[in-house]
């Protein structure tokens, strides 16, 4: 009788992307139109790596958050063209926490009721997989460019994972990557901080009629600041981020943490609302949402722009870092999805429900609701700086991680000499993007960020017995019983 080991390594060699591709495909009853939704291939990517991996980021958690928050303290030298693995992942989480842990999290509790908290949560779970094993490729299939900094992503795990007749598909990557860049970690970043920041002087000062020219004072003062860090090289940007990433986190954390505690007496209600919404939202929003599938939809849709699984962005920051080891800054990138999505998305849902203000479900909530919110307990005007000084961080962040994943992806096109030319489009666009009508933007960023996690996902699932190689020869060689268990 063989053992489960045995039967999970048989599972391995049968359950490849091919026959699982060849069995979906062969479902009579299936709409293949839905197979091109890329919303469904995320989580079905995600579903395959964790799978294949048998639940690492279950069985691994404690180990992975020992090896990664648990090692914050820790010195560690990174040499030229690298930066150590905490810049590595603030870098990351630079990228991904921004306006989607605050606006995207508050659209998707209006529009999808508090269900979408639940779905949210399953997003993150399945996310924390596909983070860890694209991470684990862009370290393994990484390499220096010509002046000796690390470069790495998915196009890297395309071309040197796949082959190089594999690399047209790296390219398209970059190509969607580059663009999503302008718009999704930019302009929309641009937008939601002088956003805020006008709605915090409206506070203060509600006949205030200056908003262009605060707008566009705003915008270049962001040129400048993000100019300052670009044009200083990865060193520079590694070392801004990891002082900057676990400041703005622990404002808004404590801020929300705390209009919890004072309304600690809803959170029964709350948490009732979050389960039995997510199966039955009617009940729970007074029919002013009665789909289910809008409640797993929102949730998905805003879990996966707000922590990038799958997209391929976070890898190309990691690649960067001074760690040899492949699946140690894997575990990073598990880390990131759930500091990301666990904890700051789920606690602007939780402020947002357990604040007793009107949520008005079913229409487009805005970051004045989660400004509200905290206003229950720091007043409104308290409220308003918070999210002001929270959002411009986070977005700030996001504009400096993303000018990093458009800078490799030009590079990877073109070359070394097209980085410079991308950096000064990008700051320019970070003006655009503070005085301009955002809402064609956010169409055009979701439909890139699509098409962009397409080539990762192929990538992904071609690549997932690496993975599992990898994982298993870490987690069986050289460490203690103690360690990785």
């Amino acid at each position: 009788c063989p053992t489960s080991e045995e039967l999970m390594d048989r599972l391995d060699r049968w359950v490849s992307p091919i026959n699982i591709l060849f069995f979906v495909l062969s479902g009579a009853e299936l709409d293949l139109t839905i197979l091109a939704n890329p919303l469904v291939l995320l989580i079905g990517v995600g579903i395959l790596m964790t799978v294949r991996n048998r639940g690492l980021q279950f069985r691994k958690f404690g180990y992975a958050m020992k090896n990664t928050i648990g090692k914050i303290f820790h010195k560690t030298h990174a040499g030229e063209g690298e930066i150590t693995p905490f810049q590595a992942v603030s870098t990351a989480l630079a990228g991904t926490v921004g306006t989607g842990n605050i606006a995207g999290i508050t659209t998707a509790v209006t529009l999808g009721g508090p269900g979408t908290l639940f779905w949210l949560w399953v997003t993150a779970l399945i996310g924390m997989a596909t983070k860890y094993s694209e991470v684990l490729l862009a370290v393994k299939f990484r390499e220096r460019n010509k002046y000796g900094d690390w470069v790495g992503g998915p196009m890297y795990y395309i071309k040197n994972g796949l082959g190089k007749h594999w690399k047209w598909l790296g390219v398209l990557f970059c190509v969607f990557a580059a663009l999503a860049a302008l718009g999704t970690g930019n302009a929309i970043q641009a937008g939601n901080i002088v956003g805020s920041i006008h709605t915090a002087v409206l506070t203060f000062q509600p006949d205030f009629a200056g908003e262009q020219t605060l707008n566009l004072v705003l915008g270049i003062v962001l040129a400048v600041l993000a100019a300052i860090v670009l044009f200083g090289g990865v060193k520079r940007l590694g070392a801004v981020t990891e002082k900057l990433v676990p400041f703005m986190a622990v404002v808004y954390i404590l801020a929300c943490l705390a209009v919890i505690v004072y309304n600690a007496d809803a959170l029964p209600k709350v948490f009732h609302d979050i389960f039995v919404g997510a199966f039955t939202p009617n009940g729970v929003t007074g029919g002013a949402v009665g789909s289910v599938f809008l409640v797993i939809s929102w949730g998905m849709k805003r879990g996966i722009f707000s922590n990038e699984a799958g997209l391929g962005t976070a890898p190309m920051a990691h690649a960067t870092t001074s760690e040899p080891e492949p699946v140690k800054q894997a575990l990073y990138g598990s880390f990131e999805v759930f500091m990301d999505t666990i904890v700051i998305c789920s606690l602007t849902g939780l402020t947002l429900l357990c604040s007793g203000i009107n949520l008005n479900y079913g229409t487009m909530g805005e970051t004045a609701l989660v400004s509200e919110a905290l206003g229950t307990l720091f007043t409104q005007r308290g409220g308003a700086l918070v999210i002001a000084v929270a959002l411009a961080l986070f977005a700030f962040s996001t504009i400096l991680g993303w000018a990093l994943y458009g800078s490799r992806c030009c590079e990877f096109i073109f070359g070394h000499k097209a980085i410079k030319p991308y950096q000064i489009l990008y700051v320019i666009v970070i003006v655009v993007g503070a005085t301009v009508d955002l809402e064609l933007v956010w169409d055009i960023a979701d439909t890139l960020n699509g098409l962009m996690a397409l080539p990762n996902l192929i990538a992904l699932a071609l690549l997932s017995g690496v993975v599992v190689k990898c994982t298993k020869a870490y987690f069986t060689k050289g460490t203690s019983l103690e360690e990785t268990e």
